[in-house]
């Protein structure tokens, strides 16, 4: 810490002072520069005596003590926000200030091309690169686990479905890996990442010959676990287990295009779910171009169904829709 932004030497005086003087302070303080200074100090694990020497200098005084503070940052503004601001307001801050912290985990990596990051984590070991990909949402993994080695795949999805809470050392410890050429991370906190649903999601976003390759493999090393995330997963043809009022807001969604490359290979019972769902006049216009539809590459089709997937994944968040997984599953929420 030997070049301290403003608010990180407030905070390190503070917590130098103690809570009861450094409460005092703040009660003179907005609530934004509260907040501000309860983010540099919930970063701070560990403020030397040369630091301390430093800040006190820049404040005009001298620090006799040989001590240096050891208590944590989250500890010392925790019990500190108790007497500054009222029961309410102080679990609003600190609510607020663990949203952002845990938002700042991998961030950057978001926004990262799926074939630069695939090329970047390749090489390194699946435990790690499964915590990476359960940080990103199931669409960008399934991108990423797509470009990755058939074996290295089977590897990361299997270590994702046994993921749980992962400590927060590991997390920094994956960081630390990331950090220099694509990431700036900050403290994490333990959090569920995995679990056989996350896995499910992500094969969900993936191709379909990447997904059955994977749910093979995996299958050949634990037919158990392949069972449950088939279980947990939606595909094509479970949309004719959505009711007719669901059916009818995806077909606001989907383009005419897609649904009609879509019903390709679609069952018939999923056609007739379909067509009953459209006016009379829409109806005869898609059977009348699936019925003049040369032959089409299965990719397509493919392709086209996962629009219509993602678009339905999309509306069941949004609440408009429920859909059903498999036979019988849970409802996915």
């Amino acid at each position: 810490m030997a070049k301290l932004t403003g608010p990180e030497k407030a905070a390190a005086f503070l917590m130098y002072l103690g809570e009861r003087t450094s409460a005092q302070l703040l009660k003179t303080l907005s609530p934004d520069e509260i907040k501000q200074l309860g983010s540099s100090m919930c970063n701070i694990q560990e403020v030397k005596r040369e630091t301390l020497a430093e800040v006190m200098e820049e404040f005009g005084h001298m620090f006799t003590s040989t001590d240096a503070i050891f208590t944590t940052g989250d500890d010392f503004f925790n019990n500190l926000l108790p007497s500054v601001l009222d029961r309410e307001e102080a679990e609003a801050v600190r609510l607020k200030l663990e949203k952002e912290r845990e938002e700042i985990l991998f961030k950057n990596v978001r926004d990262v091309d799926p074939k630069v990051l695939a090329g970047f984590i390749h090489s390194e070991h699946p435990q790690t690169i499964a915590i990476i990909l359960a940080h990103l949402g199931s669409e960008k993994s399934g991108q990423v686990l797509a470009l990755l080695s058939e074996p290295l795949q089977f590897e990361v999805l299997n270590r994702i479905a046994h993921l749980e809470t992962v400590p927060p050392d590991l997390l920094r410890e994956v960081d630390a890996v990331l950090q220099e050429e694509l990431l700036s991370v900050e403290k994490g906190s333990n959090q569920i990442l995995g679990g056989v649903q996350v896995a499910a999601e992500i094969l969900n976003n993936c191709d379909k010959r990447t997904e059955e390759k994977i749910l093979q493999a995996l299958e050949d090393f634990d037919e158990e676990l392949a069972e449950k995330v088939r279980k947990l997963m939606f595909v094509f043809e479970d949309l004719a287990g959505v009711n007719d009022q669901g059916i009818r807001e995806l077909l606001k969604e989907v383009k005419s295009e897609d649904l009609t490359l879509a019903l390709k290979t679609a069952s018939e019972e999923l056609k007739r779910k379909i067509l009953g769902n459209l006016s009379k006049r829409a109806a005869q216009i898609l059977e009348e171009d699936m019925s003049v539809m040369g032959p089409v590459r299965l990719s397509e089709v493919e392709s086209a169904q996962q629009n219509i997937i993602n678009a339905a994944r999309r509306l069941e968040k949004e609440g408009k829709i429920l859909l059903m997984a498999g036979e019988g599953g849970d409802p996915l929420v």
